[in-house]
Order: structure tokens, then sequence, then C-alpha cells
């Protein structure tokens, strides 16, 4: 069983928005077995572990595209491990992805790029959509931007555009796949201050799949660790405290940037 700290901001009464039980995941062979894991409702909890650790892999589970080797995985009370496809189209609704390199397409204006899943999920009128768009955008920091494309802006504005295209369901949960690859740190500081204030205002889920510490301390509810090596979940709970108190030394050392002996 993984190392779990308890928490104030992670009440044994908060709402489950998703529950892992003895999920393995992998390519042509498990890389992680027997994951079993709670994400509370309205916390942001933070993904990592070494390099081929599995955390990319989960998180494509978490979001519907691949298929777990075993166990469960519970969405809104489906299990998207086992479900049809009509009830996997009604899950992915009620959740919005960004990616690392925040997938905005080319070619369309920020509003263009926001509007897809109000496209594809619903049946409002262009007006409606525009409305909405704008709207998002303007969560985000970015509504004097909405006609100029991914291009002409930066970085870090396009993490935000993405931010607000996962946005425009208005899904109780939100994954980011490396929010802050490729930012400098001001940049990346900025992000993470984005992510508390859409978590404290909309009670947004985060689940971010990272191992930049910086964030990972100062945003984290809680921090959940796999290692690849020993193929499981090996921590999870309050950053600082597994940084401090963890019991298995591969945590304390990966959190306090600890080099290998052979390094």
């Amino acid at each position: 069983m993984p190392e779990t700290n308890s928490t104030a901001s992670e009440p044994k009464t908060r709402e489950v928005a998703i529950a892992l039980r003895g999920v393995s995941i992998g390519y042509d062979q498990p890389i992680v077995e027997g994951i079993d894991l709670d994400i509370l409702a309205g916390e942001i909890l933070f993904v990592g572990g070494g390099s081929g650790c599995g955390k990319t892999t989960l998180l494509s589970c978490l979001t519907t595209l691949r298929k777990p080797f075993a166990g469960s995985i519970v969405l809104d009370g489906i299990d998207i491990a086992q479900a049809p496809g009509e009830d996997l189209q009604r899950v992915r609704r009620r959740f919005g992805v960004m990616y690392q390199l925040g997938a905005l397409f080319g070619g369309k204006t920020l509003l263009e790029n926001v509007r897809l899943p109000l496209e594809e999920f619903t049946d409002l009128s262009d007006e409606a959509m525009d409305d909405i768009a704008r709207a998002k955008l303007g969560l985000v920091g970015l509504g004097a931007h909405a006609h100029k494309e991914p291009s002409e802006i930066s970085g870090g504005m396009q993490k935000r555009a993405a931010i607000a295209r996962a946005l425009a369901l208005d899904p109780p949960i939100i994954f980011l796949d490396e929010p802050s690859a490729g930012l400098d740190p001001v940049t990346s500081a900025d992000l993470d201050a984005l992510i508390v204030a859409l978590n404290r205002m909309l009670g947004t889920t985060f689940v971010i799949i990272s191992h930049e510490l910086a964030s990972i301390f100062a945003i984290g509810h809680r921090f959940a660790m796999l290692d690849g090596a020993r193929k499981r979940l090996v921590a999870l709970g309050k950053p600082t405290e597994l940084r401090d108190s963890s019991s298995d030394p591969w945590v304390r050392n990966f959190l306090n940037r600890v080099p290998t002996a052979e390094a």
C-alpha cells in the first residue's frame, strides 16, 4: 500500500471524484500494477515519479485514450476501463485536458480553438459558443487576444488558452500534462497562480502530471508518486510531509533532489 499522510486540506468526508482500484497500466507489459487511489473532488493532485514511471500512461487511461491492463477507474459512476462508447462520450464531458504542448490548432484563432469542445458536444448557436469561448478566455486573462492565432502569442499564453479550452464545457475535473514544460520560472509561477485561482473560484479538481518540484510544493494539496522499478504507487500525501518525513528513502531523495550514488 502507498504511504499516506492525512492533512486538513483533504478530509476523509470529501467526495471522491475518481476512484482507481487495482489498476495496472502499461503497453506490451505492465509499467505499474495495483494502483489504489481516490482522487478527491476539489483537490489539486500532482502525479509524478522518475522517468518511465508510467505517469503519462496513467493520464492516457484516466482520459479514456487507453484501457488499463486490469482494475477499475470509476468516474461519475461509470467504470471507464470497461464502459462502452456511448458511456465514454458522456464521461468525456465531465473532464477537460491540457496537453503538454498545448495542442492548439494553428490556423484557428484562440476563440475558435476554445469553441471546439462546444462544437463537438453541444447544439448551441454560434453566438452562444462565441460568448462562452470569450468568457473562458477572459477567465484565464486572454480576453483581449481572442482573435489571435497560437503563433502570435507566447508559450505561456498558449498554455492558458489550452486551459480555457479545457474549461469550455465547465467540467468538474481538469487534467494537465506537464503544464510548466518549456516555461521560464516566472511564467510557470503565473500558471500555478492561475490554477490555484480556478481551483478556488470554480472548485475544479486538478490532476497534474508533473515532476516540477517548485509547483508541487507551491500549490499541490497531495502528491502521488509512482515508481517504475517497483511497479507501484509508493507514496501519497501532502508534498512537504512526504519530503520531510517519508519512511521511503527513494521518496525523500526524489522530493529533496538528492543525487544517486552513481552520479
